[in-house]
């Protein structure tokens, strides 16, 4: 398939469909990183350069050859205490107390299929459209061992990595950084693509060189985090959307990451991105093994775009898992901005009537109807329902809602602890915290510690419980605070605390989805505070921020879709002036930004005029007509909404047989310049109608002018055009 042994130069090389990774094993052992890039043939070890380089050591078997030094040679698991002075992804603390690890060749095997990794998540594949290839590196005198994980999907252009270590020794090791993937480049210059943010302004677009020196990105909170998002680009100079080499890594963790890229001494770039190693440092007895969450790696000589679209299909086809994964899901009403805490079992169905009478398919009551929860000060960890609350028992709501014809789901915080619980009040070792100290409140409540397995199976047989017996369809999973007090009595093993909670975590997951496979889970940590790969793998959307202002959202839609699908965007219509801003927008405007995502409202419908409401019952309808396109179809960003007057994007069928155009104008001034969108993607020499105007146009003009925006007044107003191919 992609895996080729040269056992002559000792090189392993991986082709996908476009792209082509080589490394070798150079004779003192070390596995050398060659080349990663555009497809090509042959060996590539002539780019490797030997000169002495004053101050940059020498392994010992070199003897007197001082050209040979791993502190300037590209590798693929460079590890600390090797004579490499840059940033290593591995580090060792020995049962002597030393630091080192001098990693050697052992050997390979090359697999059918996609290997996998136990307890966490990873990209899956079956055997005949995936690779897997094993390097088995050892450190003589401890005895540790790593496996290099390669996966191969070569229809996709997808790479992906993982290490496996194993303590071989007799005492017991500490790791204090394992890192999944490292690329070193021996040349070129390039800027560094990173997401940062904040709650409710999540993964914002940011382009910076990659010069002497270190730059990081990481999260130290438990979370992957709003601040950085654990998807990196590392992309020539003049790379842009359609054209110039590009490399993506994406890692599949929902915890703490780090990410690095640095310019070395010697003008090389080394990027690295695995777990964080703030607080790092997890036990490994003799005989155990210790797997590395997974990196997704992907590179595009054709720009941005095609990247992206690269990551789009591998998540959305490989990641992405159960019965709708390639379903269009279902609209969704949720309670949240309706109602906050403040309803009863009636105002639930007030305003399902009204989700029915408009086309909704799904209900959704939020944060409230558990334990003693008015407010955010007490109750989690209580998921037992407040009868006197909803004024019945939530069967017969249920029961209700479904009689209308909507489906029922319902949102829960799994990982969280009120103090004011019954369950705290019983279990307050349960929640993390450090002995003799007060622990970190956040939003009121306290964390669960989710690396013990009976905390783990307390909560899960609570939701069982409620599970097992109504017809909930949906779960709305939320997290709505950072981890602190890291710190177990169950292991009272501070370092691998945070690690073990993501396992918890996964397991819980995993779980759910095995009894209850039909139903639908959307991820959510205070909108996108863990929006990552990793969950993915359980929830197959993710509520894509906590801020639903239309004109927010077009940049926290933009930065999320350089390494996520559209089909994973959790994105609702809600009411004007916005909740988080104050801003006004025309709902025609609001409509088009959530249908880029899983469409939903979150609103009271009980509020809107007869006119209004017959506005909601025409988007459904529109949705449905365009969902399979926006949920299946080829992603194209036609502007950037951080620097441009326009906001637009648009898909296109993977046959290029229809596009579907979507702008939002930014900019509104006196007398009006036009305003032409450059459509992407279209088949060359074929003409296209648009479906309202019934004209034709072709697609090279479409592509090259582009299509004029109506000059209408107005702020914000949004526009949408269907372009079907005509045939010959």
């Amino acid at each position: 398939m992609g895996v080729i042994w040269n056992e002559e130069k000792k090189t392993f090389t991986l082709h996908t469909k476009n792209t082509t990774y080589q490394m070798q094993a150079d004779q003192y052992g070390y596995l050398l990183h060659l080349y990663y890039g555009k497809r090509t043939g042959g060996c590539m070890d002539y780019l490797l350069t030997y000169t002495d380089r004053g101050f940059s050591g020498n392994p010992y078997e070199a003897g007197n050859d001082r050209t040979y030094s791993l502190d300037s040679l590209p590798q693929e698991f460079p590890s600390q205490g090797t004579g490499d002075y840059r940033s290593t992804v591995f580090a060792v603390k020995n049962a002597d107390g030393s630091c080192a690890c001098d990693l050697r060749y052992e050997g390979y095997e090359i697999l059918k299929g996609k290997y996998a990794l136990p307890g966490l998540p990873a990209v899956y594949a079956g055997g005949e459209e995936a690779q897997t290839l094993k390097i088995y590196l050892k450190d003589s005198v401890t005895g540790v061992g790593v496996c290099l994980l390669y996966g191969l999907l070569p229809e996709l252009d997808i790479i992906t990595r993982s290490a496996v270590v194993t303590n071989n020794g007799n005492g017991k090791v500490y790791l204090e950084k394992v890192q999944s993937a490292n690329l070193d480049f021996v040349t070129g210059n390039y800027d560094l693509i990173t997401f940062y943010g904040r709650h409710a302004m999540e993964r914002n677009f940011q382009r910076m060189p990659v010069n002497h020196g270190g730059q990081v990105i990481e999260s130290r909170r438990g979370v992957s985090s709003h601040q950085y998002n654990p998807m990196m680009i590392l992309a020539e100079r003049s790379a842009c959307e359609d054209y110039g080499s590009c490399y993506a890594m994406s890692f599949v963790y929902s915890g703490s990451f780090k990410g690095e890229a640095e310019k070395d001494q010697y003008n090389q770039t080394r990027v690295m991105l695995g777990l964080n190693d703030d607080g790092f440092s997890y036990p490994l007895e003799p005989g155990k093994i210790f797997y590395a969450p997974e990196v997704i790696l992907t590179y595009s000589a054709d720009g941005l775009g095609a990247l992206s679209r690269n990551l789009h299909s591998c998540i959305r086809t490989h990641v992405c898992r159960g019965k709708y994964r390639d379903m269009v899901r279902p609209v969704l009403l949720n309670s949240w901005e309706a109602s906050y805490f403040n309803f009863n079992g009636e105002s639930i169905y007030a305003l399902a009537e009204h989700a029915a009478q408009s086309g909704i398919e799904l209900l959704v009551m939020d944060d409230g109807w558990f334990g003693k929860r008015n407010d955010d000060s007490s109750g989690l960890g209580d998921w037992g329902v407040n009868e006197e609350k909803l004024g019945g028992t939530l069967k017969n709501l249920i029961s209700r809602i479904n009689g209308l014809g909507l489906k029922f789901g319902i949102w829960f915080e799994p990982e969280a602890v009120s103090e004011d619980s019954e369950l705290f009040r019983k279990h307050p070792d349960w929640a993390l915290a450090i002995p003799g100290r007060s622990p970190v409140r956040s939003r009121n409540q306290l964390v669960l510690d989710f690396s013990r397995k009976e905390v783990v199976d307390e909560v899960f047989s609570q939701m069982c419980r409620l599970l097992d017996e109504e017809n909930i369809e949906y779960v709305k999973w939320d997290m709505n605070r950072s981890l602190s007090d890291v710190y177990s009595v169950a292991t009272r093993d501070q370092g691998r605390v945070l690690y073990d909670y993501v396992l918890g975590l996964y397991d819980f997951l995993e779980r759910l989805l095995d009894r209850y496979p039909d139903l639908l889970i959307e991820g959510c940590s205070g909108g996108g505070g863990r929006f990552d790969a990793g969950m993915l793998y359980y929830t197959p959307q993710i509520w894509c921020s906590d801020n639903t202002d239309a004109i927010d959202r077009l940049r926290i839609q933009y930065g999320t879709s350089f390494g996520y699908p559209v089909s994973a965007m959790g994105s609702h219509v809600s009411v004007v002036p916005n909740h988080q801003t104050g801003r006004e927008t025309p709902m025609n405007t609001r409509k088009v930004v959530a249908m880029s995502g899983t469409f939903g409202y979150e609103l009271d419908l009980g509020k809107f005029t007869a006119e209004e409401k017959q506005e909601v019952k025409r988007q459904v309808e529109e949705y449905h007509k365009y969902a399979p396109l926006i949920q299946n179809g080829c992603y194209y960003r036609l502007s950037d909404p951080f620097v441009d007057e326009t906001g637009a994007w648009a898909f296109v069928a993977q046959d290029r047989s229809e596009a579907l155009l979507n702008v939002v104008m930014l900019e509104i001034h006196g007398n009006m310049t036009p305003v032409y969108v450059r459509l992407k993607g279209l088949e060359e020499g074929a003409f296209y109608r648009e479906e309202k105007s019934g004209r034709l146009y072709p697609a090279e003009a479409l592509m090259a002018t582009g299509y004029p925006m109506p000059l209408e007044l107005g702020a914000y107003q949004a526009y949408q055009y269907h372009f079907v191919r005509v045939s010959d």
